[in-house]
């Protein structure tokens, strides 16, 4: 048993409680679109879960179904197969008419701020506006000081109500898009790819900011990221997609120290270091080759094989299954049978 921050009931920030259950549960998890050129598995076959508290990683080149994993999760999809659970409740079925309740507890952040956020509306207007749908607060002078709470959680002056987004810097964007995020006091998160577009200048500081929020707030991430070695001093666990697969899930402090998955060893062996320390760490030199493929003509066997330098006959013809290698370290491989 684990001892996390989790708020519940009448527990206050800071206050502590040893929990070891599952906020969110993924199983069997399907999504599939019909397009003109063929049906695309943007996810097939995925599971994963996310503990109260917990900051999980998911990974993986563009195209890999990471943010068709988070739009589902937040309900703008409905999966095609599979059971997603939020603390024991199955809501798979209720991306139509999940219930006020729900949808205040889990939110999302999109990776672009610049077209999240609506370019007609202030700023007070748009934090203003899930208090208002939630019945958060009765009256417009409550509803401002709350807006104005908001954006001293995300460190930004007061006088930004009467801004509007275009005035604003993309980390400032972001920032006010964490805060409306924030709004419903929710307890998931889900975080696609929230420093992506900003500048490098900014990703560090809105990294900090997230990280700081959720300590304090005592929230858990799903945390989805094309940066892998970001993942390193962020998340607690980290899952590495490819096609619409999991292909390694682990531990961060396993993954970074035993990357098993070829697809694993070619990423981490391709993130820039300055130091020869550094090098050090990083598993042997692993020469990326190829692109992902089209997700509407996926390769037979395994999706990864021909890229990989480690294939064997049995990958062009048989797709492998999930193994459990050591406690807690998964990975999806023939190499491991």
């Amino acid at each position: 048993m684990r001892l996390v921050k989790l708020r519940v009931g009448s527990l206050k920030k800071g206050e502590t409680k040893l929990v070891s259950s599952n906020i969110l549960t993924v199983k069997n998890f399907k999504k599939y679109f019909i397009t003109q050129q063929g049906i695309v598995k943007a996810v097939n076959d995925i599971d994963f879960s996310i503990k109260e508290g917990e900051i999980f990683g998911l990974v993986g080149e563009s195209g890999s179904g990471k943010s068709t994993v988070a739009y589902t999760v937040a309900g703008l999809y409905k999966p095609t197969e599979g059971e997603i659970t939020y603390r024991n409740q199955d809501i798979s079925n209720e991306s139509k008419k999940r219930s006020k309740e729900l949808k205040k507890e889990i939110q999302i952040v999109f990776q672009d701020p610049g077209t999240s956020l609506n370019p007609v509306r202030s700023i007070n207007q748009i934090l203003e506006l899930p208090l208002q749908v939630h019945g958060l607060f009765k009256n417009r002078k409550d509803r401002t000081e709350k807006v104005k709470e908001l954006l001293k959680m995300v460190e930004l002056p007061e006088d930004y109500i009467y801004k509007y987004p275009q005035m604003l810097g993309g980390g400032e964007r972001q920032m006010i898009s964490i805060a409306r995020a924030l709004a419903t006091n929710p307890s998931l998160v889900l975080l696609d790819e929230p420093t992506s577009a900003l500048d490098v200048s900014i990703q560090a500081k809105v990294i900090s900011m997230l990280i700081k929020l959720q300590k304090d707030f005592n929230l858990s991430y799903l945390f989805i990221t094309h940066d892998l070695s970001l993942m390193r001093n962020v998340a607690l666990s980290v899952a590495i997609m490819y096609l619409g697969k999991i292909c390694e899930n682990a531990l961060s402090s396993d993954f970074f120290r035993n990357p098993l998955h070829p697809y694993t060893q070619m990423l981490l062996s391709s993130i820039p270091v300055l130091t020869e320390e550094e090098e050090k760490l990083k598993p042997k030199k692993v020469k990326s080759t190829g692109e992902i493929p089209s997700p509407v003509n996926i390769p037979p066997g395994c999706s990864f094989h021909s890229r990989c330098h480690e294939k064997m006959d049995i990958c062009s013809k048989e797709d492998p299954v999930m193994v459990e290698v050591t406690k807690g370290h998964f990975v999806r491989c023939h190499l491991f049978k």
